[in-house]
């Protein structure tokens, strides 16, 4: 991709936190990202700015992704434009009733953030594929969570979980969208390291060894250096509604559920740190 003339995609999606996340995405690879939230738009901008491919979600306003790329298909000047259907149809036959009908490939909801951008370019000539690679962390070894200096644009956030796929699932989610996220597998060192760093969130799994979710927000509680600091517990294994009132009742801000879909994650944490006044704007 030339930088001089940076390869631009239109996105067309009506849900603004699924949009916010592809043309972050996108942005982060030194994409150029044009936005539509309704079908027609979309057709609109399209014949206006001409983009090199266009990401279409299926079910959208005024015009769904079907009658978008019927618009497109008959507009000599815009035929040729690769386009990516996003959707949350996940029926079998699904997929090749899709494809059949036109679009250039298929991505199902909620996006993978990892792998989102790579699944994309694959409908992209090689001269018009990005050669930027955005700055990463990787989860942390057991001793201490990851401080890395990254430019945090909308937060820190310390996840604490002792299994590390469901930290790898927060890294590989919230990190695209701008926000730093630091990882431990200890209450005991995520303690140790939100001292010194003050994290804009905490977010705990419930159930781990040797000290628990309860165990974080106690000490969270009692030590005057972690005061301010909101506390989110996340949990697969509470039963009932015990747990959740519990931990509200300790001090934790909000009460999470696994699974959850990466699109509800980023609107939770967006919205607790707009509440308690912490973290930035992307």
């Amino acid at each position: 991709m030339n930088p001089q003339n940076p390869t631009r995609i239109l996105v067309i999606e009506d849900n603004e936190t699924n949009r916010a996340l592809m043309t972050y995405l996108l942005k982060a690879f030194g994409y150029v990202a044009l936005e539509a939230d309704d079908g027609e738009s979309g057709v609109e901008i399209a014949r206006r700015e001409q983009p090199d491919l266009i990401v279409c979600d299926v079910h959208l306003p005024k015009l769904d992704g079907y009658g978008v790329l019927r618009e497109l298909k008959i507009d000599n000047a815009l035929e040729n434009i690769p386009v990516i259907a996003v959707t949350a149809l996940a029926m079998v036959g699904d997929r090749d009733r899709i494809l059949a009908a036109g679009f250039d490939g298929y991505i199902s909801k909620p996006i993978a953030p990892e792998s989102f951008v790579q699944d994309i370019e694959k409908s992209l000539a090689p001269p018009l594929r990005s050669e930027t690679k955005p700055e990463t962390t990787r989860p942390t070894t057991r001793s201490e969570p990851a401080s890395q200096n990254i430019k945090a644009a909308r937060g820190t956030i310390l996840a604490v979980d002792d299994i590390q796929q469901n930290l790898e699932f927060i890294r590989s989610t919230l990190q695209p969208l701008g926000y730093a996220v630091m990882t431990s597998y200890s209450v005991e060192s995520a303690v140790t390291w939100a001292r010194e760093h003050k994290p804009d969130l905490v977010l705990s799994d419930l159930h781990m060894h040797p000290e628990n979710g309860f165990s974080l927000l106690a000490r969270a509680k009692a030590e005057t250096a972690l005061a301010g600091i909101p506390v989110v517990i996340i949990s697969s294994t509470a039963t009932g509604t015990y747990d959740e009132r519990e931990c509200l009742a300790h001090g934790a801000v909000r009460f999470i559920r696994r699974p959850i879909e990466p699109e509800a994650l980023i609107a939770e944490i967006a919205a607790i740190l707009k509440e308690n006044g912490r973290g930035g704007t992307p």
